[in-house]
């Protein structure tokens, strides 16, 4: 898992190759006027997911993993929390995994939570155990999932 300031995301690129093509998305679209929805960058490899969140609390925020995807997240319209538990210690163990959404969730509340503000991103890893959302009004954000 990673959290940092998003003017330093290029300093992130070579974790993976197709980082450079979703920085460049990034730079060359006005990121408050991006409409809800999702756009392929790269094919089903490097997609941009825009959403509305509802709120929610830490209590209503389940774990939950990425086998084939990394996640990066950005909120733009408001502070978002996001909850952090190692893949390993999230339960149950067995947790069934959704191959078509590629998403796996898990019991009980994260280790961690992280606060995450616009001008923001969260890196979450196949290995991280993640529960973003968390807001009291809801959040439009940014997810960018990159093929691992």
């Amino acid at each position: 898992m990673i959290i940092d300031k998003l003017e330093n995301l290029e300093k992130y690129v070579s974790i993976n190759s197709l980082f450079a093509e979703a920085i460049e998305f990034l730079r060359s679209h006005d990121l408050e006027l991006l409409e809800i929805g999702k756009t392929e960058l790269k094919g089903k490899n490097l997609l941009v997911n825009v959403a509305q969140t509802m709120p929610k609390t830490k209590a209503e925020a389940k774990l939950e993993t990425h086998k084939d995807f990394i996640d990066i997240q950005i909120p733009l319209s408001a502070t978002e929390v996001m909850g952090y538990t190692p893949m390993v210690d999230c339960k149950p163990v067995d947790a069934v995994y959704n191959a078509a959404k590629d998403i796996s969730f898990f019991e009980g509340a994260a280790d961690s939570y992280l606060t995450v503000k616009p001008g923001m991103f969260a890196i979450f890893f196949p290995q991280d155990g993640h529960a973003p959302g968390i807001s009291t009004l809801g959040v439009k954000k940014i997810i960018i999932k990159v093929k691992a």
